[in-house]
């Protein structure tokens, strides 16, 4: 997704975040700190693998993952908060998809690369009811960037590309939305539960001994949020 999308996209959200600022000093518990789990489903879609000596219909996909869920909510009125929100940085294993093996090396199902990720997200959301309503649902709409590192391909995938490889991801910025549930339990504490999907895509650049192959890699992440949080 280029700039000017995104541009487009997100500018609609920053004047609306403009407008309602000026609202934040006359709100009580402006703040919010937030904790909780990410369940992380992909539903992930990759190019075959092309380079040099390489066969068609080598394929990847992505193993879900489970992590930590950390963000700070700012209240701007009664109906808009700002979230920025991340997660504890997984490891996220890509598992071989396409013929049993390569040669006689197995392929199918073997782990060839792992990786971990930052993804920290902003959204501005809008939330129904009223300050009176314990339950509220909401909606946001914002930005997610992500940046791969502690990048390694496996001995097994060492085994499909031919020696010791080196690998890069490059970075991403996409789109991201979200619905939820807030219930407040008392004047401070609160609990909330979310879906949310997010734009995050990668190339995959692996490198043995001069010999580049390539993957695009959409991860179409999926995560479902619960959380308690405290404001203040």
């Amino acid at each position: 997704m280029n700039i000017k999308t995104l541009v487009k996209f997100a500018a609609p959200a920053l004047c609306l975040l403009g407008l309602s600022a000026a609202q934040a000093a006359d709100s009580t518990d402006s703040n919010g700190i937030y904790a909780g789990a990410y369940l992380v489903q992909f539903h992930s879609t990759a190019s075959d693998l092309s380079g040099p000596y390489t066969i068609p219909g080598l394929n990847a996909g992505l193993d879900n993952v489970t992590t930590a869920y950390f963000a700070y909510i700012r209240r701007l009125s009664e109906h808009v908060d700002v979230e920025l929100a991340a997660g504890d940085p997984p490891t996220t294993k890509t598992i071989g998809q396409g013929p049993a093996t390569v040669g006689s090396v197995p392929f199918n199902g073997q782990t060839l690369i792992t990786a971990k990720w930052l993804s920290p997200t902003a959204l501005l959301e809008y939330k129904f009811m009223s300050d009176s309503d314990a339950l509220r649902p909401y909606v946001g709409v914002g930005i997610n960037h992500t940046v791969f590192y502690d990048r390694q391909v496996t001995l097994a995938g060492q085994h499909v590309t031919g020696g010791p490889t080196s690998l890069s991801l490059t970075p991403s910025t996409g789109l991201a939305a979200t619905l939820g549930l807030s219930y407040r339990v008392d004047s401070h504490w609160y609990a909330h539960a979310s879906y949310s999907v997010s734009n995050i895509h990668t190339t995959a650049s692996a490198d043995t001994a001069g010999l580049i192959r390539k993957t695009h890699i959409d991860f179409g992440p999926r995560a479902v949020v619960l959380a308690v949080g405290y404001t203040f």
